[in-house]
């Protein structure tokens, strides 16, 4: 978003005539935006054979998939309708990976019946899969290798205490799992977990991969996760994706001629790729000042972007419809019935009822996490690609609260 004449602006489309257009509160993504981190990360490993397969949990909208697989992207998925929506979206099954935790094997079961790339994070899971396929279906597994990594403790993945992935210290009974039931393993997995800063955690975790690797003869990828940061303050310190890909891309080339033959690389992206691109406007329906503090009421809630709530996340807000006013103080608050508060004490452009205010970072994690708490509707989507604004999600309405509740009184 660029502010551009007095107007802030999305590749030329004028960011508040289509807050106005299609009505708040709405999701906008920016798809050129998209690109540029698809194409920012594949050049980063240009000297690795490496395939991106985006962690489509972050938004899930499918002309976002299409974008991205357009592209060359693959798919990470975690659920077996996320593995529905990318076959409808186009991916080929070849190329998905499903990462389930904590699901029923029947549910594993129909992603195989999909032909998808199935990845395991349990031995009892492992030694049920290898009871029913033996070396029938590849498989890939995911190891925890007990690195504490991520910006909050809820998007911590890879440390003792967490529940996702095989513990690197149970190797060895892996081994005879794989052994005695014949299962053909292609694939290595982890991931530390999100806002990962430091290229050296990425590096740690990775050695430690490649030393459990070398156990294993057949294997065709190591997928190293994400968790890339991404800036959410004008101050933020990123991750170094060119630094990552130099020192990591070096290392893997060492671990591959080690192994005996070139291996892909596997990342999984997905903040890193939507993030930056997505705004969430919401219009002002009060300004209410009390004894200590000026409110910003707008028409939207947890219900709509949870992650100030959940996460502590910062979201930079902008008042789009006043760029040059003089700026005040507010806490801007939602509709909800709780305490929904989406920033304290920020400065904006003086705000009036009626403003659309722009709330940035908004691509990963806010529609997808969204909700009908309250009988609040969820909103509607825009992407602006090639410089045209289209609608690609409908605003619910009452009756899509309704359509699956039956009447028996």
């Amino acid at each position: 978003m660029q502010l551009e004449n007095d107007r802030y602006v999305i590749g030329g489309v004028d960011l508040l005539k289509v807050g106005e257009q299609f009505g708040t509160p709405l999701y906008v993504y920016d798809g050129n935006k998209i690109i540029d981190q698809y194409n920012k990360l594949k050049q980063a490993f240009k000297k690795t054979d490496l395939k991106i397969k985006y962690a489509c949990k972050a938004n899930t909208n499918i002309n976002i998939l299409k974008l991205l697989h357009k592209q060359g992207s693959g798919l990470d998925t975690v659920s077996i309708n996320e593995v529905r929506i990318g076959l409808l979206a186009g991916f080929a099954p070849e190329e998905i990976l499903y990462t389930p935790n904590c699901v029923s094997f029947e549910e594993i079961k129909k992603a195989v019946e999909l032909g998808v790339n199935i990845n395991i994070d349990n031995i009892s899971v492992l030694e049920h899969f290898g009871h029913e396929y033996q070396n029938k279906v590849p498989v890939c597994i995911r190891i925890n290798p007990h690195v504490l990594a991520g910006g909050n403790s809820h998007i911590q993945t890879g440390h003792i205490d967490s529940k996702f992935g095989i513990s690197i210290h149970q190797i060895r009974h892996v081994m005879r799992v794989v052994k005695a039931n014949n299962i053909n393993v292609v694939g290595l997995h982890m991931h530390t977990g999100s806002d990962i800063l430091d290229a050296e955690v990425f590096t740690r975790a990775a050695e430690l991969l490649f030393d459990v690797a070398i156990e294993f003869e057949n294997l065709q990828y190591i997928d190293l996760g994400s968790g890339f940061k991404v800036g959410y303050r004008a101050d933020d310190i990123t991750t170094d994706i060119d630094r990552l890909g130099e020192i990591l891309g070096e290392r893997f080339d060492v671990f591959c001629k080690a192994y005996g033959r070139e291996l892909e690389l596997w990342f999984e992206p997905g903040k890193f790729l939507v993030s930056e691109a997505g705004y969430f406007l919401v219009q002002v329906n009060v300004v209410k000042q009390t004894v200590s503090t000026v409110f910003a009421g707008v028409d939207s809630g947890q219900n709509h972007l949870i992650r100030p709530m959940m996460y502590d996340a910062y979201h930079h807000i902008t008042n789009i419809s006043n760029p040059n006013g003089v700026q005040r103080i507010y806490s801007i608050v939602g509709y909800i019935c709780e305490t929904d508060t989406f920033g304290y004490d920020r400065k904006l452009n003086e705000v009036h009822e009626g403003d659309i205010l722009a709330m940035h970072n908004a691509g990963a994690y806010g529609f997808t996490m969204s909700s009908n708490y309250n009988a609040r509707v969820r909103p509607a989507e825009v992407l602006i690609l090639d410089g045209k604004a289209q609608l690609i999600r409908e605003r619910e309405t009452l009756d899509d609260l309704l359509k699956n509740q039956i009447e028996v009184l």
